[in-house]
């Protein structure tokens, strides 16, 4: 299994040596205007890009947004190359985004298509420009080598398949508009493939503008090379003598023209080469040019049935909740217990109610291993859920799956490893909590809220956690977080919202008074969980703080609550940040955690709005309502069956074990 796993992880390397791939920028700074570094624009720009990963890939392909106001305002778009799979969709655009966002440090405008491959393209600026064609600046890459055969039938060839594709991207009655793949054959061993696509936001005359400029840019620099990529803002235009995208196996030539057959020679010429009368005399080169396009179209025919059979099966196994879809990441239990020095307690880095996590070495890599222990409530199926759910999920803010394995009674986990644990480690320590100061804890609750919005809308999935808590949020050696633990997850269809369950599962204090009361969760579950968070956060204590004085008794929610009422919520703030912090920022994100907490989930923002409050200063924030498990006085300090236990002293440590009920029924 280590093997397969070796040789997955080598495969795009192999891909790119194969075909000869070479990391090749087309990176372009505006020179008009630049703005100061690490002020609101800076940041402005920095969200904007780190979103657009994620809704290029969720939206096929495609998306273009803005955020901030006034000269402070950042337009962006993000675009694929039509059939780019998802993943890899998100990888190249996060990597347009970070070259533009240490290329450009502090120029108002930029562009960015990363490789060769022409797999993506990123773009911002200060001004919209949404919709409008932008012809200049422009980049060129060809080939060193020139064309061999023929140049004038070459060229006849070349024109003809361009001014087809051409056509075909901006006709108004085209099914593939903006986007053409084409082939043609040179010769009987040469075949020209071509790709061209433009970005939709475009009017059809204005891509066949920028098309036919790109073909023109071709032949006025590069006429009479083997093949070459021009790259624009609006629209990007490249030709090999070979297939440089998986979009061409699906793609057969057109079958040859009838060949032109030569009838014997009349009775008694010497030249006859015929031996029955009325035969037919078919010289070797047509036998050759008949039968070597057929052998390449049967081939291209098989390859493309290949890859449709391919496609299918993938699409069935990303629809199956069935573990052996991810059969290709299961570990033997004896290179778990090589990595992990069988178990040593020494390299134990986690504890709580679903067991250990230790830190290993498993092929040259440290991971974070999550041995379930026997007596955990977490059986097989929320084992297989979980490994079902992380598999598919990709995104910095989220923890990445390496793998598991499953045997005998042994269920583990193998996960990348992120050097500064958890976030209840710091959050809750005072030996620690300066470690965090605001700026950090901003990054924190921005982070978690992007890898939230990810789950519930940017997905392939909706998503549901069910078990947010500062316990599961992991923090990388840059004190980014990373969202874990998805053994309570539910996966919900596109259409469906919510659901009901009689076995709740979750943690005390994070859970909403519908999920506790009725067994209804929804996104909005999460986004009071998201609320709770936020609080913790902000004061440095564990929701199961208790605030007492003679006439009322107040968790976390109640005694954030009745701060706000009074006028006076800076008085909740961790007293470690309280001087060297963003009071609006601060003040803002109290707001929206008490938005968050609303008893009715209707009232509760969803997670596009609450990263739109949170990076759009100029969004107005509606006035919160009572929050869920309010306890106005003592005699109700009981009500909700699950604060009643909760210390009157600040937590001291780690969170070790806040699951009451961990019983699961995935669908």
């Amino acid at each position: 299994m280590i093997l397969k796993m070796k040789l997955k992880n080598l495969l795009p390397i192999f891909w790119f040596v194969l075909v000869g791939f070479a990391v090749v920028s087309a990176q372009e700074c505006g020179k008009t205007g630049s703005f100061v570094p690490h002020g609101r624009y800076d940041t402005n720009r920095g969200l904007l890009l780190s979103s657009l990963p994620s809704n290029v890939s969720a939206r096929g392909g495609f998306y273009n947004s803005s955020i901030g106001q006034g000269p402070d305002r950042v337009y962006a778009l993000g675009m694929c190359i039509q059939g780019a799979e998802p993943d890899v969709c998100s990888n190249c655009v996060e990597y347009a985004s970070n070259l533009l966002l240490n290329g450009c440090p502090n120029q108002t405008e930029g562009l960015a298509w990363p490789e060769r491959r022409i797999l993506c393209m990123v773009r911002y600026s200060n001004s919209s420009f949404f919709g409008s064609l932008k012809a200049e600046p422009h980049f060129y890459i060809h080939n060193q080598d020139d064309i061999r055969s023929n140049l004038t039938e070459f060229d006849q060839v070349w024109e003809e398949l361009a001014r087809r594709m051409i056509a075909n991207t901006t006709s108004p009655s085209s099914k593939s508009k903006y986007y053409a793949a084409d082939i043609a054959a040179l010769t009987d061993f040469q075949i020209i493939y071509a790709l061209m696509q433009c970005t939709p936001d475009l009017s059809l005359e204005d891509c066949h503008i920028c098309l036919r400029q790109s073909v023109g840019d071709y032949e006025s620099c590069c006429n009479g090379k083997q093949g070459g990529i021009v790259y624009r803002a609006s629209c990007v235009f490249r030709w090999e003598l070979w297939p440089f995208s998986e979009a061409f196996s699906r793609i057969s030539l057109a079958p040859p023209p009838p060949s032109p057959v030569i009838l014997s020679p009349p009775a008694g010429n010497k030249t006859n080469t015929t031996t029955k009368k009325g035969s037919i005399t078919i010289s070797i080169g047509i036998i050759g040019a008949i039968v070597i396009p057929t052998v390449i179209i049967i081939f291209l025919v098989l390859l493309a049935l290949g890859f449709v059979v391919y496609r299918r099966r993938k699409l069935y196994q990303g629809s199956s909740t069935d573990i052996t879809i991810t059969h290709s990441l299961q570990f033997d239990f004896k290179a778990i217990e090589d990595a992990t020095n069988k178990f040593l307690e020494s390299n134990i880095i986690g504890r709580g109610g679903f067991g250990e996590v230790f830190k290993g070495v498993l092929n040259g890599t440290e991971v974070a291993i999550k041995r379930l222990s026997k007596a955990s409530r977490q059986g097989a199926r929320e084992f297989k859920n979980e490994v079902v759910v992380v598999a598919k999920l990709h995104h910095r803010n989220l923890v990445k799956l390496l793998g598991f394995c499953l045997e005998g009674d042994e269920k583990i986990l193998v996960y990348e490893f992120v050097p500064n644990k958890s976030l209840d480690f710091f959050l809750f320590d005072p030996t620690k909590q300066g470690q965090l100061d605001w700026k950090k804890r901003y990054n924190i609750i921005r982070g978690i809220t992007r890898g939230i919005l990810y789950l519930h809308q940017d997905s392939r999935l909706t998503i549901i956690h069910r078990d947010l808590k500062a316990s599961n949020i992991l923090l990388d050696a840059d004190m980014n977080p990373k969202i874990a633990d998805f053994g309570m997850a539910r996966i919900f269809g596109i259409d469906q919202s919510g659901a009901n369950t009689k076995k709740i599962a979750g943690t005390r204090g994070y859970m909403p008074p519908e999920y506790v009361m009725q067994g209804q969760f929804s996104t909005k579950s999460d986004v009071y969980s998201f609320g709770v968070l936020v609080l913790e956060i902000i004061c440095g204590r564990n929701n199961r703080f208790v605030h007492q004085s003679d006439t009322t008794v107040e968790n976390l929610v109640t005694y954030a609550w009745r701060s706000w009422r009074n006028g006076s919520p800076l008085e909740m703030v961790d007293p470690t940040i309280s001087e060297n912090c963003d009071t609006e920022e601060v003040t803002r994100c109290i707001h929206i955690a008490l938005l968050c907490v609303q008893h009715n989930p209707t009232d509760r923002p969803s997670l596009s709005t609450i990263y739109m409050m949170l990076t759009n200063n100029s969004h107005i924030l509606p006035d919160p309502q009572q929050p869920g498990f309010y306890f106005p006085d003592k005699s109700n300090q009981e009500q909700d069956g699950i604060e009643s236990s909760q210390s009157t002293n600040k937590s001291n440590s780690q969170t070790i074990n806040d699951v009451t009920i961990t019983d699961l029924e995935p669908r």
